[in-house]
C-alpha cells in the first residue's frame, strides 16, 4: 500500500515501488496480474512465461543487448533527454529490467534528468558521434566506419560513461582490459581515436598509458619465382580477374571501382580512376583515387590477365562481382594449393613493386604504373623487399660456409 492510500506497482525486479495504482483488473494474463496507472489507458505487469513487461497489452521493445568484454549484457536506452544504461550478467534479466524503466517512461511516471546549468557532460558515446559528426565531411567513408567499428566493439564498459569522470589512474587498467581482447596494433590505433575524440570534443587530455609492442610486421608478398605457379593456380579460377589486377598493381579500392563499361575490347591498358570504399551504408565509389597520382594507366603486362577479362566480360557492371572477404579467402586457397607465399590482395600489389625491384626498373616508373605519390613509400617498400634479399644471400652464405667445412673434413 502506497502512503497515499492507493496500491504501489512493484518491480518485479529489485522489488522496488514504481508508481501508485488505483484499480487491479480482475482478469488475468497468463500469470500476471494488468494494472491500471492511474489515469493512463496503458497496462503494465511482469509477463512471466515470455519473460518480458507488458505495457498497453503488448510487450515493451527495447534494443537488443550486446554482450561486454566483461561477460556482462547491457543495454542503452534512450529516454527523452536521457541516457539510461542497463548491465547485468543474465541476459534476460537485462532484458527485463529495460523493459521496466522503459513501461515506466511511456507510462509517465519517469521523471527524465533536467540537465544542469554548466558544460554539458557527455558519454564516451556520445563524444565519438559527436567527434565523427563534426568530421564527417573530411573523413573518409572507410575511416569513419572504421571508427563506427571502435565504438561499437571496444571500451564497451566505459562507453555510457563519461571521460570526465574517470580518474586518471584507472585508464591504465581500462586500456590492459582492452589489449587482452585484440591486437597490439588495434590497440594502439583505438586508444588513440578515444584520446583525439575526447579532446576535440571536450578539451580534455587524456592520460598517457603503456601500450603493447607492436611485433615488427611481416610484409608477405611473392617472391619471383613464385609469380608464375600463383598465376598458373590462379588463372582458371573466380578471383583470377582481380588477383591479376591487383599483380598490376591496383589497389582494392580500384579494383572495386572499375566498371566493364570502361574495359574495351583487347585493351592494351587499364584506366584507373576513382575508388570504392567501404562506409557504415555499404560500398561508396569516389570520384577520386588515394591520391593524384593514383589516376593512371596501367599496362596489361600480364598475358593470362588479358585472356581473363575476354572470358569474364559482361555487357556493364562492376569487374568485382564478389565481396572482398570472399576474394581474401579465395587467395589464401590459391596460395596454400600452388605451395607459395600466403598473400592479401594488398600482398599482391606488394609483389608487384618486389617484381620491379628485382628487374631493377627505375623506381620513377614504378612509382607511375603503382600510382605511388611519393619516393619516401616506395624506399619504404623496397627496403622491406631488400631485407628479405639480404636473409637470403645470408642464408647462401652459411650454407657456403657450411659445405666448405663438411668437404674439408671429409
Amino acid at each position: 500500500m502506497g502512503t497515499d492510500g492507493t496500491m504501489a506497482s512493484i518491480n518485479l525486479l529489485s522489488g522496488k515501488r514504481m508508481f501508485p495504482l488505483r484499480t487491479y483488473y480482475m482478469s488475468y494474463r497468463q500469470s500476471c496480474k494488468p494494472v491500471k496507472i492511474n489515469n493512463f489507458s496503458n497496462i503494465f505487469c511482469s509477463d512471466s512465461k515470455n519473460g518480458g513487461v507488458i505495457l498497453g497489452g503488448g510487450i515493451v521493445k527495447v534494443p537488443e543487448p550486446r554482450k561486454l568484454s566483461s561477460g556482462k549484457w547491457f543495454i542503452q536506452l534512450r529516454l527523452g533527454g536521457e541516457s539510461v544504461s542497463i548491465s547485468d550478467f543474465d541476459r534476460k534479466k537485462c532484458i527485463r529490467e529495460a523493459q521496466a524503466i522503459k513501461a515506466e517512461y511511456l507510462a509517465g511516471k519517469r521523471v527524465v534528468k533536467a540537465k544542469e546549468n554548466g558544460p554539458e557532460i557527455l558519454t564516451l558515446n556520445e563524444i565519438v558521434d559527436t567527434y565523427i559528426k563534426s568530421k564527417s565531411n573530411t573523413l573518409s567513408p572507410s575511416t569513419i566506419r572504421g571508427y563506427r567499428s571502435i565504438q561499437k566493439n571496444r571500451f564497451q564498459d566505459i562507453m555510457e560513461k563519461s571521460p570526465i569522470t574517470i580518474p586518471d589512474n584507472e585508464w591504465q587498467s581500462i586500456v590492459n582490459q582492452e589489449a587482452a581482447l585484440c591486437s597490439p596494433k588495434y590497440i594502439k590505433n583505438a586508444w588513440a581515436f578515444i584520446c583525439t575524440a575526447v579532446l576535440h570534443v571536450t578539451g580534455k587530455k587524456l592520460p598517457e598509458v603503456s601500450i603493447p609492442a607492436i611485433p615488427p610486421a611481416e610484409h608477405s608478398f611473392l617472391h619471383p619465382g613464385e609469380i608464375k605457379p600463383f598465376i598458373e593456380a590462379i588463372k582458371d579460377t573466380p578471383y583470377a580477374l582481380p588477383a591479376l589486377l591487383a599483380l598490376s598493381s591496383l589497389r582494392i579500392s580500384e579494383i572495386s571501382a572499375l566498371d566493364w563499361k570502361n574495359i574495351p575490347k583487347k585493351p592494351q591498358f587499364i584506366r584507373v580512376s576513382g575508388a570504392a570504399v567501404y562506409s557504415e551504408n555499404g560500398l561508396v565509389k569516389k570520384p577520386q583515387n588515394k591520391n593524384r597520382t593514383s589516376t593512371r594507366n596501367v599496362p596489361i603486362m600480364i598475358p593470362e590477365l588479358l585472356e581473363v577479362i575476354e572470358r569474364d566480360r559482361k555487357p556493364d557492371g562492376p569487374v568485382l562481382h564478389m565481396g572482398q572477404n570472399t576474394l581474401r579467402r579465395g587467395i589464401h586457397q590459391v596460395c596454400k594449393t600452388a605451395g607459395v607465399h600466403d598473400v592479401t590482395v594488398h600482398g599482391l600489389r606488394h609483389s608487384f613493386a618486389s617484381l620491379a625491384y628485382h628487374l631493377q626498373i627505375p623506381e620513377r616508373i614504378t612509382m607511375e604504373i603503382g600510382g605511388w605519390s611519393d619516393i619516401a613509400t616506395m624506399q619504404k617498400i623496397y627496403t622491406h623487399i631488400a631485407q628479405s634479399d639480404v636473409k637470403r644471400y645470408e642464408t647462401k652464405m652459411a650454407d657456403f660456409f657450411k659445405n666448405a667445412n663438411e668437404n674439408a673434413n671429409k
